[in-house]
C-alpha cells in the first residue's frame, strides 16, 4: 500500500467480485451491492475481464473464498457467534445486505486511510451503513490488534468469528502467527476464515496455475502491496494445532473444483490458493 493512498489491491478485488456479478451471474456468490460500492466504469471492467481469459481463475477463486466465508459465518451465528471482525475489509459488502441475526456485531478493521475511502465509497453509492457496524481504523506501524479492537468496543468475551480474506499473503510470517495467536487466545472462543497460497513448486511439477500464481504477484508488487508470505498446508494446520485451533477446514484447488464446480482436476492439483476455516471450541 502506498503511503497516503487507499489500497489498490482493495479495489482490485471489488471489482472481480462486481465482475462475477456480470460475467457469472454471481452463481457462486451473489452481491447485490457489489456494483454499486465499485463506482467506476464497470463495463469497462467487464469488457477487461473478457480480453483477459486468465483473469477468470482468480475472479473465481474471490468468489468461492467469498461465499466459502460467508457460508462458515451464516453456520457460526446459529452456534452463537455475536462478534463478527472483517480484517483488511476493503470494500467488503456483508454487513451491508446481511440478513443475519440483527444482535451480530461486526468491526470492520483497516487501515485509516482505506477506511476513509470506504466510507466515501459508501456515501457517493447512497449505501446506508447500519448501526450495528464500527469502524475500526488501525495502522499497524503504530498499534495493534488487540489494543485497537479494544479502544473500537470488541468484547473478547463473546463468541467472535474473524474474516481474513485476502490478507494473509500481505504479511509476513510472524505478523500473520501473531494474530492467529491473538484470535486463539480470545476466551469467548472464536473462528477464523482465510486464504493462503502453497509456495511455487519446481521443476515436473510446475504447470499453468503457478505460472498464473506468479504473474498476479508480479501485478501486485508492482502497486507497493507484495505477497509476504506461502505455507505449506501441513506445516500450517501443524502451527494451527499448536495455536489451540482445535477444528480445521482447508479448501485447496482440488476440493473447490469438486465443491463448486461439480469436477475434478489431475492427482497432483491440490498445490496453490486455498482457503481454511479453523476454530477453537
Amino acid at each position: 500500500m502506498q503511503s497516503g493512498q487507499p489500497s489498490r489491491t482493495a479495489l482490485a478485488v471489488a471489482t472481480y467480485r462486481a465482475v462475477h456479478q456480470v460475467l457469472e451471474n454471481g452463481c457462486i456468490f451473489a452481491d447485490p451491492l457489489a456494483l454499486r460500492i465499485v463506482g467506476t466504469d464497470i463495463e469497462a471492467a467487464v469488457r477487461a475481464a473478457e480480453s483477459d481469459p486468465s483473469s477468470r481463475r482468480l475472479r473465481l477463486f474471490i468468489a468461492v473464498r467469498t461465499r466459502f466465508a460467508e457460508d462458515a459465518l451464516k453456520a457460526a451465528v446459529a452456534g452463537g457467534v455475536r462478534q463478527l471482525v472483517v480484517l483488511g475489509a476493503g470494500l467488503d459488502t456483508f454487513a451491508y445486505r446481511t440478513p443475519l441475526d440483527e444482535n451480530l456485531r461486526v468491526f470492520e478493521v483497516d487501515h485509516p486511510v482505506t477506511q476513509a475511502w470506504k466510507k466515501q465509497r459508501l456515501a457517493e453509492a447512497g449505501i446506508p451503513v447500519p448501526a450495528r457496524l464500527t469502524f475500526a481504523p488501525i495502522d499497524f506501524e503504530k498499534e495493534n490488534l488487540r489494543d485497537g479492537l479494544a479502544s473500537a468496543g470488541f468484547d473478547s468475551a463473546q463468541q467472535t468469528f474473524f474474516n481474513c480474506l485476502g490478507v494473509v499473503p500481505y504479511l509476513t510470517n510472524q505478523a500473520v502467527f501473531s494474530t492467529l495467536a491473538f484470535i486463539a487466545s480470545l476466551p469467548g472462543g472464536a473462528h477464523v476464515v482465510f486464504d493462503y497460497m502453497n509456495p511455487t513448486a519446481s521443476g515436473s511439477e510446475q504447470d499453468d496455475y503457478a505460472a498464473a500464481r506468479e504473474a498476479i504477484a508480479a501485478r501486485v508488487a508492482s502497486v507497493g502491496e507484495a505477497f509476504k508470505s506461502r505455507f505449506e498446508t501441513d506445516e500450517l494446520h501443524t502451527k494451527l494445532t499448536d495455536l489451540g485451533f482445535c477444528e480445521i477446514e482447508d479448501i485447496g484447488p482440488e476440493l473447490i473444483r469438486q465443491r463448486y464446480f461439480g469436477r475434478s482436476g489431475s492427482p497432483s492439483s491440490d498445490r496453490g490458493g486455498h482457503v481454511v476455516h479453523a476454530k477453537t471450541f
